[in-house]
């Protein structure tokens, strides 16, 4: 049987996600993105693809407005 690489896989084979367990390796590091920014999406979106849990205990909170994914934040 291939290995699952990720929640995705695992919901397609069963049908759920009960089973699924996320992979910390030596590449699961914090990240210092501002919380809402593109860059944040993008490595929860890596982390997600690649298995690993979607959220590091040391992953920074902190936000930056003029950097936020959504433009129109604060509105």
């Amino acid at each position: 049987m291939a290995r699952i690489r990720n929640v995705f896989e695992i919901i397609e084979l069963y049908g759920h996600d009960e089973n699924f367990e996320p992979q910390c390796t030596s590449e699961f590091i914090p990240t210092h993105a501002p919380a809402g920014s593109k860059q944040k999406i993008d490595v929860l979106a890596e982390r997600i693809q690649r298995g690993m849990p979607l959220w590091h205990p040391e992953d920074s909170t902190e936000s930056s407005e003029a950097l936020l994914a959504g433009s129109g934040a604060g509105r």
